[in-house]
């Protein structure tokens, strides 16, 4: 992180503008990209890159096929265009897509299609040295991955523990079988890949180039119904059928009488430690390389982890259980020795968990939005408590916006509190400036705001209602919505509270 006051916003890629349905790393990306200099922001942060798995939780970018592979949803077709991996028929073609929101059956039947079609003209062109070089430098990933989506296509989204013995076993004879037998499908999706970190990589080099740096989420469990979980199951604790005997969760809080059961297998600590933690080395690595800073999401379950025993219907009957500590942050260190972290350490946070953090030093969150519940002098979240080392959030992903917040779900009491800090009451429609200012002006080394609370929307726009799963990830900026003012206002208190 910055030793220096900054600011930035947070807005997934899926949420920007495009014709083709959902946001993507074309042209509205860097046009975002410029509106973030012009509003002298020095941060994007987006929400994890990795491809959704579609099932259970659809949708969501915390429950993904792969903690290596890239979205290939956010290819842009304009830039497929450009070379020369489709025709002008191909993107002229389209679906009427809703503005304001993915609708993503739509979306993915479409570019399916469109991505077909550019990987059907490749293969026609001549050998190209990069994507040879690309399929080198990943193959550690990359081969499982194709493999493993070709399969899961093959036996019709069958989860893998379902798969005929010897393919959910990886036996050697049947994978080198398979690959013949799959081998376009499989280079297919290499190809994917490939057009997704170029993609990508061209577009970050852009905003490192005028000053933006990415910020991006790694979700600490992977879905059991991923390649990670198919090609390493000796690092996650499963029975002898592959199937979890654990899975993770939070304990039953205020917010929710029975927790959250969130299904994710639930690591074997002991054997990742006795090969020095290899695989999630790994995949900080990989991250690095797509992020200039890695946000980790649920850091506490470093610490301890809430498991569940496999079938229960909800958290209510798990415990605590210890995980690796500061062996795992130590071994971390000594291979990126300055490495770029910020820590979620939102919800039940304990003492152990606090003394880790300021040990390793490293910078934690504060939302405003939890700010206002309880007395001021017990709550980190209130502006008076925040410290340097932190990241002050307007909100987060999994929050309502700052107006749908203060309409929708503010008590009486919160309301009080909270003009009792802003020093005078104020109308829902300027809250969110509120609380930016209030975020601004904090102590804390860096500011991210959310986009919504740029724009002042309200409930409508929230991206995510964390233990639902309708109606999230869904949601689009417009193109125009950032206006000139809205960005010159934003400035000025950037300006204002030094953190240009």
């Amino acid at each position: 992180m910055t030793k220096s006051r900054a600011s930035g916003l947070l807005l997934h890629i899926t949420s920007l503008p495009s014709k083709y349905g959902i946001g993507d790393f074309g042209p509205e990306a860097y046009k975002f990209a410029d509106c973030i200099c012009r509003a002298r922001q020095r941060y994007w942060q987006v929400l994890p890159l990795n491809p959704p798995t579609l099932i259970k939780n659809p949708y969501s970018p915390y429950n993904c096929l792969s903690a290596f592979a890239g979205n290939t949803l956010l290819i842009s077709p304009e830039l497929l265009y450009r070379q020369a991996l489709l025709n002008r028929k191909d993107i002229r073609d389209r679906p009427s897509f809703p503005e304001g929101h993915v609708n993503y059956r739509l979306v993915i039947s479409y570019k399916t299609k469109l991505l077909t079609a550019a990987f059907e003209r490749f293969k026609g062109l001549p050998d190209e040295p990069d994507y040879a070089a690309f399929c080198s430098e990943n193959k550690d990933w990359l081969e499982d991955y194709a493999t493993f989506i070709a399969l899961r296509r093959h036996f019709r989204r069958r989860l893998w523990c379902r798969w005929p013995p010897e393919f959910r076993d990886r036996k050697k004879q049947a994978l080198k079988s398979v690959r013949r037998q799959l081998g376009r499908t499989i280079d297919r999706e290499k190809f994917l890949q490939y057009v997704f970190f170029l993609q990508w990589h061209a577009l970050k080099k852009y905003c490192n180039r005028h000053g933006i740096q990415i910020i991006g989420d790694i979700p600490i469990y992977v879905a059991y119904d991923s390649t990670d979980v198919w090609a390493h199951p000796e690092i996650f604790k499963l029975t002898k059928a592959k199937k979890p005997r654990v899975v993770a969760g939070v304990p039953p809080d205020l917010f929710s009488r029975s927790g959250q059961l969130w299904g994710n297998p639930v690591y074997d600590w002991h054997a990742l430690a006795n090969r020095d933690y290899w695989w999630w080395i790994q995949r900080i690595r990989q991250n690095l390389a797509l992020l200039d800073i890695v946000r980790i999401d649920h850091f506490r379950g470093f610490i301890a982890f809430w498991q569940v025993p496999a079938g229960r219907k909800t958290a209510v009957n798990g415990k605590w259980v210890d995980g690796p500590k500061e062996d795992f942050l130590n071994t971390l260190f000594k291979h990126f020795p300055s490495l770029p972290f910020i820590v979620e350490d939102l919800g039940y946070i304990t003492p152990d968990v606090r003394a880790v953090i300021e040990k390793f030093r490293l910078p934690s969150m504060r939302v405003l939005l939890f700010a206002f519940d309880g007395a001021p002098a017990a709550n980190c979240h209130h502006p008076h408590n925040h410290v340097k080392n932190s990241v002050i959030y307007t909100g987060t992903h999994d929050n309502n916006t700052v107006r749908g917040w203060f309409e929708n779900e503010a008590k009486p009491a919160t309301r009080r509190r909270l003009f009792d800090c802003l020093g005078r009451t104020v109308h829902a429609r300027q809250m969110h400036w509120e609380f930016i200012r209030l975020a601004m002006s904090s102590v804390g080394s860096v500011t991210i705001i959310p986009v919504q609370d740029v724009l002042g929307l309200g409930e409508q726009a929230r991206m995510n209602r964390p233990a639902t799963i309708r109606g999230n990830w869904t949601w689009r900026l417009r193109r125009g919505q950032i206006t000139a003012s809205i960005i010159r206002k934003l400035a000025r208190l950037t300006e204002t509270y030094g953190r240009v």
